[in-house]
């Protein structure tokens, strides 16, 4: 008989991830990991102490996919921002559960808007928008939060099934928001 495939703490760890992208995090558990893996749920259970903790390592697994998705501009001739906004809500389509896990869930609440701006896997972001537009980190900042509301508000109603993707419409919207947030920002700063 062949010995049995190790099954590690990053193999657990894609499962849990495949089984939130698929059915959402609140399915992860022991079995729906162990089934996706194709083991007992021993060697899930090895790696994590508690689902809790495997929840939260999917979650920033989540979130680092997430950026990465951000970062990915089809058409950035367009603008940085608009095309930051435009993938946020395209991955509220695309990955609906993730979407739900990552900004309607329990692991996001308790965060501040402030803990969110600053927060490491955002900097990429502020980072491209800084130097798209020219401003300070603090302006961007305060341009990216405004954006930011606008884009999630479409994205929460479009993963929620509540609103039909209209890509024009929502890319004239976002301009809008995007201009009027730096208009507000350097009027501020006068």
């Amino acid at each position: 008989m062949p010995p049995r495939a190790k099954i590690t703490k990053d193999m657990v760890i894609d499962a849990a991830f495949e089984v939130a992208r698929e059915q959402g995090a609140e399915n992860i558990n022991a079995r729906t990991v162990a089934k996706k893996l194709g083991c007992s749920t021993q060697p899930v259970m090895y790696h994590f102490v508690t689902i809790e903790e495997l929840k939260k390592t999917v979650y920033a697994k989540a979130d680092c996919y997430h950026s990465e998705y951000l970062m990915n501009i089809k058409n950035a001739q367009n603008g940085v921002m608009l095309g930051i906004g435009l993938n946020y809500i395209r991955f509220a389509i695309e990955e609906p559960q993730l979407f739900r896990f990552l900004f309607q869930s329990n692991f996001f609440a308790g965060r501040t808007m402030v803990e969110m701006i600053d927060a490491e896997e955002l900097m990429p972001v502020i980072s491209t928008m800084q130097e798209a537009i020219g401003e300070s980190k603090e302006q961007v900042k305060k341009i990216f939060l405004t954006v930011f509301l606008f884009a999630h508000g479409y994205a929460s109603m479009i993963a929620n099934n509540s609103l039909k993707y209209d890509e024009e419409l929502i890319k004239a919207h976002l301009e809008r928001a995007y201009r009027g947030a730096i208009l507000a920002v350097r009027e501020e700063a006068k």
